[in-house]
Protein backbone atom coordinates (compact mmCIF):
# COMPACT_ATOMS: atom_id res chain seq x y z
CA UNK A 1 0.00 0.00 0.00
CA UNK A 2 2.10 2.84 -1.41
CA UNK A 3 2.23 6.02 -1.96
CA UNK A 4 0.62 7.77 1.15
CA UNK A 5 3.63 10.48 1.74
CA UNK A 6 3.34 11.22 -1.86
CA UNK A 7 -0.39 11.51 -2.02
CA UNK A 8 -0.07 14.34 1.13
CA UNK A 9 2.90 16.29 -0.30
CA UNK A 10 1.29 16.64 -3.57
CA UNK A 11 -1.44 18.74 -1.74
CA UNK A 12 0.83 20.64 0.48
CA UNK A 13 -0.39 18.23 3.17
CA UNK A 14 1.66 16.44 6.05
CA UNK A 15 2.35 13.08 5.52
CA UNK A 16 -0.20 12.25 8.24
CA UNK A 17 -2.79 13.49 6.10
CA UNK A 18 -1.82 10.50 3.46
CA UNK A 19 -1.98 7.75 5.72
CA UNK A 20 -5.26 9.24 7.05
CA UNK A 21 -6.62 9.19 3.54
CA UNK A 22 -5.71 5.31 3.16
CA UNK A 23 -8.08 3.52 5.70
CA UNK A 24 -10.78 4.82 2.74
CA UNK A 25 -9.15 2.69 0.54
CA UNK A 26 -8.16 -0.33 3.01
CA UNK A 27 -11.94 -1.03 3.39
CA UNK A 28 -13.05 -0.20 -0.12
CA UNK A 29 -10.19 -2.97 -1.50
CA UNK A 30 -11.21 -5.27 1.32
CA UNK A 31 -15.30 -5.18 0.47
CA UNK A 32 -14.07 -5.33 -3.25
CA UNK A 33 -11.90 -8.79 -2.88
CA UNK A 34 -14.48 -9.94 -0.75
CA UNK A 35 -17.20 -9.54 -3.16
CA UNK A 36 -14.88 -11.20 -5.98
CA UNK A 37 -14.46 -13.98 -4.34
CA UNK A 38 -10.81 -13.68 -3.06
CA UNK A 39 -9.88 -15.92 -0.35
CA UNK A 40 -6.67 -14.71 1.45
CA UNK A 41 -5.79 -10.47 0.72
CA UNK A 42 -3.17 -9.74 3.16
CA UNK A 43 -2.48 -5.94 3.40
CA UNK A 44 1.45 -4.83 3.69
CA UNK A 45 0.68 -1.50 6.65
CA UNK A 46 3.93 -1.85 8.38
CA UNK A 47 7.96 -2.97 7.74
CA UNK A 48 10.48 -3.90 9.96
CA UNK A 49 12.26 -1.05 7.93
CA UNK A 50 9.08 1.48 9.01
CA UNK A 51 11.31 1.80 12.22
CA UNK A 52 13.50 4.11 10.87
CA UNK A 53 11.08 6.90 9.82
CA UNK A 54 10.55 9.98 12.17
CA UNK A 55 9.46 9.04 15.35
CA UNK A 56 6.48 11.28 15.13
CA UNK A 57 5.07 9.51 12.06
CA UNK A 58 5.28 6.43 13.34
CA UNK A 59 3.63 7.02 16.84
CA UNK A 60 0.45 8.64 14.54
CA UNK A 61 0.74 5.62 12.26
CA UNK A 62 0.58 3.51 15.30
CA UNK A 63 -2.48 5.52 16.87
CA UNK A 64 -3.99 5.05 13.24
CA UNK A 65 -3.99 1.79 13.45
CA UNK A 66 -5.49 1.31 16.84
CA UNK A 67 -8.44 3.55 16.05
CA UNK A 68 -8.81 1.72 12.62
CA UNK A 69 -8.89 -1.96 14.03
CA UNK A 70 -11.44 -0.67 16.57
CA UNK A 71 -13.40 0.82 14.22
CA UNK A 72 -14.13 -1.62 11.81
CA UNK A 73 -14.21 -4.91 13.95
CA UNK A 74 -17.72 -5.02 13.67
CA UNK A 75 -17.50 -4.47 10.31
CA UNK A 76 -14.94 -7.27 9.78
CA UNK A 77 -17.08 -10.00 12.02
CA UNK A 78 -20.27 -9.18 10.06
CA UNK A 79 -18.68 -9.47 7.11
CA UNK A 80 -17.29 -12.85 8.05
CA UNK A 81 -13.76 -12.42 7.06
CA UNK A 82 -11.01 -13.92 9.51
CA UNK A 83 -8.35 -11.53 11.00
CA UNK A 84 -4.70 -12.35 11.46
CA UNK A 85 -1.24 -10.06 11.89
CA UNK A 86 1.99 -11.61 10.78
CA UNK A 87 5.03 -10.00 12.42
CA UNK A 88 3.77 -7.42 16.11
CA UNK A 89 7.32 -8.88 17.17
CA UNK A 90 9.38 -5.72 18.09
CA UNK A 91 8.64 -4.54 21.64
CA UNK A 92 8.83 -1.14 20.66
CA UNK A 93 4.63 -1.57 18.99
CA UNK A 94 2.73 -0.34 21.71
CA UNK A 95 1.10 -3.28 24.21
CA UNK A 96 -2.83 -1.15 23.82
CA UNK A 97 -2.00 -2.08 19.85
CA UNK A 98 -0.74 -5.84 20.28
CA UNK A 99 -3.50 -6.20 22.48
CA UNK A 100 -6.14 -4.82 19.73
CA UNK A 101 -4.51 -6.87 17.11
CA UNK A 102 -5.21 -10.04 19.76
CA UNK A 103 -8.61 -9.12 20.42
CA UNK A 104 -9.43 -9.16 16.84
CA UNK A 105 -7.66 -11.57 15.79
CA UNK A 106 -9.71 -14.03 18.70
CA UNK A 107 -12.84 -11.91 17.89
CA UNK A 108 -12.55 -13.54 13.86
CA UNK A 109 -11.40 -16.70 14.44
CA UNK A 110 -14.34 -18.60 14.01
CA UNK A 111 -15.29 -16.72 10.47
CA UNK A 112 -15.04 -18.97 7.28
CA UNK A 113 -15.10 -16.16 4.70
CA UNK A 114 -11.77 -14.35 3.31
CA UNK A 115 -8.41 -14.75 5.19
CA UNK A 116 -7.11 -10.88 5.76
CA UNK A 117 -3.57 -10.87 6.93
CA UNK A 118 -2.20 -7.61 8.06
CA UNK A 119 1.48 -7.44 7.83
CA UNK A 120 2.42 -5.39 10.54
CA UNK A 121 6.07 -5.24 11.41
CA UNK A 122 6.98 -7.56 8.99
CA UNK A 123 10.00 -8.42 7.39
CA UNK A 124 10.68 -11.69 5.35
CA UNK A 125 13.82 -11.98 6.10
CA UNK A 126 12.83 -12.41 9.31
CA UNK A 127 10.33 -14.68 8.94
CA UNK A 128 13.01 -17.12 7.04
CA UNK A 129 15.73 -16.43 9.88
CA UNK A 130 12.60 -17.52 12.62
CA UNK A 131 12.10 -20.07 10.45
CA UNK A 132 15.85 -21.43 10.20
CA UNK A 133 15.85 -21.14 13.82
CA UNK A 134 12.74 -23.27 14.60
CA UNK A 135 14.24 -25.97 12.55
CA UNK A 136 17.61 -25.85 14.54
CA UNK A 137 16.19 -26.04 18.05
CA UNK A 138 13.58 -28.75 17.26
CA UNK A 139 17.13 -30.85 16.36
CA UNK A 140 16.07 -31.79 12.22
CA UNK A 141 19.48 -32.89 10.78
CA UNK A 142 20.03 -31.02 7.40
CA UNK A 143 19.27 -33.70 5.42
CA UNK A 144 15.66 -33.92 6.46
CA UNK A 145 14.75 -30.42 5.65
CA UNK A 146 12.46 -29.89 2.78
CA UNK A 147 10.53 -26.84 0.97
CA UNK A 148 7.74 -28.05 2.26
CA UNK A 149 9.43 -28.82 5.83
CA UNK A 150 10.97 -25.69 5.62
CA UNK A 151 7.65 -23.76 4.88
CA UNK A 152 5.72 -25.38 7.92
CA UNK A 153 8.31 -22.95 10.15
CA UNK A 154 6.66 -19.81 9.26
CA UNK A 155 4.50 -18.03 10.47
CA UNK A 156 0.83 -19.23 9.55
CA UNK A 157 2.19 -22.41 7.70
CA UNK A 158 -1.82 -22.61 5.91
CA UNK A 159 -1.72 -19.83 3.85
CA UNK A 160 -0.54 -20.43 0.50
CA UNK A 161 1.28 -18.97 -1.97
CA UNK A 162 1.08 -15.69 -2.97
CA UNK A 163 -0.77 -15.60 -6.48
CA UNK A 164 -1.02 -11.84 -7.07
CA UNK A 165 1.32 -8.95 -5.66
CA UNK A 166 0.06 -4.85 -6.03
CA UNK A 167 1.85 -2.12 -5.25
CA UNK A 168 0.44 1.29 -5.76
CA UNK A 169 1.95 4.16 -6.58
CA UNK A 170 3.86 2.87 -9.72
CA UNK A 171 6.81 1.45 -7.49
CA UNK A 172 9.08 -1.64 -8.39
CA UNK A 173 10.43 -3.16 -5.33
CA UNK A 174 9.67 -6.32 -3.11
CA UNK A 175 10.56 -4.25 0.51
CA UNK A 176 11.14 -7.59 2.02
CA UNK A 177 7.30 -8.72 1.87
CA UNK A 178 6.94 -12.32 2.48
CA UNK A 179 9.93 -13.08 0.46
CA UNK A 180 9.14 -16.99 0.83
CA UNK A 181 5.78 -16.91 -0.60
CA UNK A 182 5.90 -14.54 -3.67
CA UNK A 183 8.03 -16.47 -5.39
CA UNK A 184 6.09 -17.30 -8.40
CA UNK A 185 3.92 -14.66 -7.42
CA UNK A 186 2.50 -12.39 -10.74
CA UNK A 187 3.19 -8.57 -9.94
CA UNK A 188 0.93 -5.43 -11.19
CA UNK A 189 2.16 -1.55 -10.62
CA UNK A 190 -0.85 0.24 -11.22
CA UNK A 191 0.59 4.04 -11.10
CA UNK A 192 -2.60 5.19 -8.64
CA UNK A 193 -1.08 6.24 -5.29
CA UNK A 194 -2.67 4.31 -2.59
CA UNK A 195 -5.05 6.83 -1.27
CA UNK A 196 -6.36 7.27 -4.88
CA UNK A 197 -6.99 3.27 -5.52
CA UNK A 198 -10.31 2.17 -5.01
CA UNK A 199 -12.30 -0.79 -5.99
CA UNK A 200 -12.45 -0.61 -9.69
CA UNK A 201 -8.62 -0.39 -9.66
CA UNK A 202 -8.22 -3.28 -7.52
CA UNK A 203 -10.78 -5.34 -9.62
CA UNK A 204 -8.94 -4.25 -13.07
CA UNK A 205 -5.18 -6.04 -11.30
CA UNK A 206 -7.65 -9.10 -10.99
CA UNK A 207 -8.67 -8.70 -14.81
CA UNK A 208 -4.73 -8.44 -15.65
CA UNK A 209 -3.57 -11.00 -13.62
CA UNK A 210 -6.36 -13.48 -15.05
CA UNK A 211 -4.99 -13.41 -18.37
CA UNK A 212 -1.36 -13.78 -17.13
CA UNK A 213 0.20 -17.14 -18.53
CA UNK A 214 1.14 -19.12 -15.37
CA UNK A 215 3.93 -21.70 -16.74
CA UNK A 216 5.68 -21.75 -13.19
CA UNK A 217 9.02 -22.21 -15.02
CA UNK A 218 7.19 -25.10 -17.42
CA UNK A 219 6.13 -24.78 -20.95
CA UNK A 220 2.61 -24.67 -22.00
CA UNK A 221 1.38 -27.78 -24.21
CA UNK A 222 1.31 -27.91 -27.65
CA UNK A 223 3.95 -25.70 -27.49
CA UNK A 224 6.69 -25.62 -31.03
CA UNK A 225 9.18 -28.27 -29.86
CA UNK A 226 6.86 -29.82 -27.48
CA UNK A 227 7.81 -33.70 -28.06
CA UNK A 228 4.04 -34.41 -27.31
Amino acid sequence: MDGNGRWAQRRSLPRTAGHRAAETTVIDVIEAARSAGVGWLSLYAFSTENWKRPGAEVDYLMRLVRRVARKHAPLLLARGIRCRFLGVADPRIPRELAADFDDLTALTADNRGMTLTVAFDHGGRRDIVEAARSLIRSGTPADDVTEQLFADHLPFPDTPDVDLVIRTSGEQRISNFMLWQVAYAEWVFPEALWPDFRAPDFLACLHAYRHRDRRFGGVPPRTNGDPS
